[in-house]
């Protein structure tokens, strides 16, 4: 009965892989309760407010966008940047000119890369983890890596289910009963992953629990055209820009950025 050997080790790498899911996300639930939170911020910035929404990248193609706006960086249609004004109203934007270079004109991929890994940005990070509102760096990459842990026992059930029923030597009609047991651990490790996607769809990876009551609280802007694309482009990315030159350039960025 080889196959029952398959089975047992389908449901252990199930068992093992949901229990540390479940055991992740419990424990940074309980570290989100237990923050030890700094002085309350009064109002989140677009920047703070782009990081809790979409992490470094989201701040990044803020600051690109914003910078276009205000004449003081040109994103053309092709994906390059060219400095206007060489002044950066903030940190982020000096990192930005920083990162277009001495020519003064660069493409917007490694623009946006440099950009989303710079001290500033990590700073930002850092202050809004301190107050209880941003999700620690080690804790986001240990529940992304459970979720995928989860994801390939689901996919070695598959494989030593296949395997099982291919065994040779095996009596006619066995097959139902074997796909059967192993359709129990491919249960367990896909309703894992659906209540884990439940939990944390449509919520920001970026964001506490008190961070996503911060942005489901927001108001919307009402300082202006500029102010309201910026605070779209916050909270839901590039997808908001109504522009098709702008959006074309940020997504030609974007795509350079991944394929690199």
């Amino acid at each position: 009965m080889l196959w029952v050997l398959l089975l047992l080790v389908a449901w252990g790498a199930s068992a093992v892989s949901c229990i540390r899911l479940c055991l992740v996300t419990a424990g940074a639930a309980q570290r989100s309760a237990e923050a030890v939170r700094a002085p309350a911020l009064h109002e989140l910035n677009l920047y703070e407010t782009a990081f809790l929404a979409g992490g470094p990248q989201r701040v990044a193609d803020l600051a690109l966008v914003s910078m276009h706006l205000r004449r003081r960086l040109l994103l053309a249609h092709t994906g390059w940047a060219t400095v206007v004004d060489p002044e950066g109203r903030d940190e982020v934007e000096r990192t930005v000119i920083r990162a277009i270079g001495p020519e003064g004109q660069s493409r917007i991929a490694p623009i946006r890369a440099s950009a989303a890994a710079a001290d500033a940005v990590r700073a930002l990070a850092d202050r809004l983890v301190a107050a209880g509102l941003a999700v620690p760096h080690g804790t986001r990459t240990t529940l992304a890596s459970a979720v995928r842990a989860v994801r390939g026992a689901a996919v070695l059930v598959v494989v030593l289910a296949a395997a099982a029923v291919l065994l040779p030597g095996q009596e006619p009609g066995y097959a139902g009963p074997v796909v059967a047991w192993f359709g129990l651990p491919l249960v367990l490790t896909l309703g894992c992953l659906a209540i884990a996607r439940v939990e944390n769809h449509p919520y920001s990876p970026w964001a506490s629990p008190s961070g996503q009551r911060w942005l489901d609280s927001l108001p919307a802007p009402v300082r202006g055209a500029d102010r309201d694309l910026l605070a779209a482009v916050a909270v839901r990315g590039v997808g908001a820009v109504e522009d098709p030159g702008l959006r074309a350039a940020l997504r030609d960025g974007r795509t350079a950025y991944t394929g690199h």
